[in-house]
């Protein structure tokens, strides 16, 4: 639950906001919701440890955060940010990119925020604080993560592919292509008994490993220009934040742009996080490694994503009324625009890419 509260001050001071935003962990009217609790102990810990002047990127000033550990229970207390005021533009929505003026400059920007907060993290420009509070755990990590089953995945995998079938004017025409999804449906398999290597490969390499937002789409971010026209932005929303993979990271945030950027830009966007990341402190990283991790991270990811079509049809139970994905259908409901987009942006890299390659090698 959210809440935007205007305040007064029985005593002014530098610094105070009027205009704040709290966000509480619980929702007592919606138990999935609610369940998104779990996301908020390590936010709550950041937003603390954003006091810091040193702070390396912008992220709404704190006022308050806690959480109490044993019900989960908990609130955080910012500044408001002035969306749409002034030189702030206004919120974009999740996989609204359609909507967005220069969709490039955007994601060139979040990019290079990720790349400043995981480079302070590993030059030590955070002290002891990621250690303790954010501290690295592999093989929790990777039992979390590598829970696929066999014939459950199958069974998700060839209902994806009917979906698409039945309605391909949702996604791309090279996805909706028979011979691709037959392609798709024989290799997805193969990642059950590979999937412990692949998770422990994905997390081999200590120099990819950071402090980093999980989840920088450009909902989760707010932009504005300086005065000699820079774009810069702040980031918001940071549940589950913790050590992570950089490339984790940078897919969650390039994860639900249009396929354009992925096929025109991504090795750009790549680039830059390499040069920012460095800049920052972090160590030297090839790009041909970086691809490599993110090309395996998205090919995981795609498998955990193959149960879009049931939340598709709950919110739109008749898909051929949408003339493509931009019908205003999909714009009032976000869930299922969300689940269609981030498989598009999936299978769009699995087959730009060819992303079943790493699980054809022997």
């Amino acid at each position: 639950m959210k809440a935007l509260l205007s305040v007064a001050y029985e005593r002014e001071a530098p610094g105070l906001s009027r205009d704040l935003f709290v966000k509480f962990s619980r929702n007592f009217q919606d138990a999935v919701r609610d369940g998104g609790r779990y996301h908020m102990p390590p936010e709550v810990r950041l937003a603390n440890m954003s006091r810091d002047p040193g702070f390396p990127i912008s992220v709404p000033r704190c006022f308050y955060a806690d959480i109490a550990h044993d019900t989960l229970t908990g609130i955080i207390v910012t500044e408001r940010i002035p969306y749409g005021q002034a030189a702030v533009e206004p919120h974009y929505p999740k996989c609204m990119d359609h909507i967005l003026p220069d969709p490039i400059e955007h994601y060139r920007v979040l990019i290079s925020n990720l790349a400043r907060l995981s480079g302070a993290h590993k030059a030590g420009r955070l002290g002891d604080a990621v250690q303790r509070h954010f501290p690295f755990d592999m093989e929790s990590l990777i039992a979390r993560r590598a829970g696929l089953e066999a014939e459950l995945l199958r069974k998700r995998i060839n209902r994806l592919a009917e979906f698409i079938l039945q309605y391909p004017h949702l996604v791309p025409a090279h996805l909706a292509d028979r011979d691709f999804l037959e392609r798709f449906c024989a290799e997805a398999p193969l990642a059950v008994e590979r999937q412990e290597q692949v998770w422990r490969f994905l997390y081999s390499r200590p120099d990819m490993i950071a402090l980093c937002h999980m989840n920088a789409n450009i909902d989760n971010a707010w932009f504005w220009h300086e005065p000699d026209g820079r774009l810069v932005a702040g980031l918001i929303d940071w549940g589950s934040v913790g050590q992570m993979s950089v490339a984790s990271s940078i897919w969650g945030c390039i994860g639900a742009a249009e396929p354009e950027i992925h096929d025109r830009h991504l090795d750009e966007l790549l680039d830059l996080f390499i040069a920012e990341y460095a800049r920052a402190g972090g160590p030297p990283i090839d790009r041909g490694d970086l691809a490599q991790h993110l090309e395996m991270h998205v090919m995981m990811s795609a498998l955990h994503m193959t149960t879009a079509p049931p939340a598709i049809l709950r919110e739109i139970p008749d898909p051929r009324v949408a003339t493509d994905r931009y019908d205003p259908i999909f714009t009032v409901n976000e869930t299922a625009r969300v689940q269609l987009k981030i498989t598009v942006s999936l299978l769009n890299m699995w087959q730009r890419r060819d992303l079943g390659r790493y699980l054809r090698a022997n």
